[in-house]
């Protein structure tokens, strides 16, 4: 009886801070971003900047499970491949170059839904500038480069896969 109670005890003590647990908050949910707001977001990525960092990111909005963010980009990043979504971008400032398709060259797995790469082997190069609006699917690779020695800033929305896709 004794060892029962002794059991029960301990049970109850592991397991108590587990039934009154709060889930983690899911990140508030934003909808709508003015463009001074996102001109802001910009400044604001530029003091964020780590050294020489080709990349410092900001969220615009967040609407699980879509997240836009500002993507302000100052030299080559690694190349990448999102295995379970498709990405939207929207360039709001400057030009450069994104290569698509090919293959990562040092492929390496970032997470359990991204690849990375030091470069494309064989992708598809495409000229992009302010305004201008893509879709990379889901598996393929892409990398882009700043040209004309400024930045360049995206939009970035990823897209998870729907049940059924055409």
């Amino acid at each position: 009886m004794r060892a029962q109670l002794l059991a029960f005890t301990f049970l109850a003590t592991a397991i108590a801070p587990l039934a009154f647990a709060q889930p983690a908050a899911p990140p508030p949910m934003k909808a709508f971003a003015s463009s001074s707001e996102v001109v802001g977001l910009i400044a604001k990525a530029k003091a964020d900047r780590k050294g020489d960092a080709p990349l410092t990111a900001e969220p615009i909005l967040s609407l699980a499970p879509y997240r836009a963010q500002l993507e302000y980009r100052t030299a080559v990043s690694p190349a990448a491949v999102h295995e379970k979504d498709a990405e939207m971008m929207y360039v709001i400032e400057g030009s450069g170059t994104i290569v698509t398709g090919g293959k990562l060259v040092d492929e390496k797995r970032n997470n359990a839904a991204n690849l990375g790469g030091s470069s494309i082997a064989g992708g598809s190069p495409q000229a992009i500038t302010k305004g201008d609006f893509l879709i990379v699917p889901e598996n393929t690779p892409h990398q882009i480069t700043p040209s004309g020695g400024a930045p360049i800033v995206l939009m970035t929305l990823h897209v998870p896969r729907p049940v059924a896709w055409p």
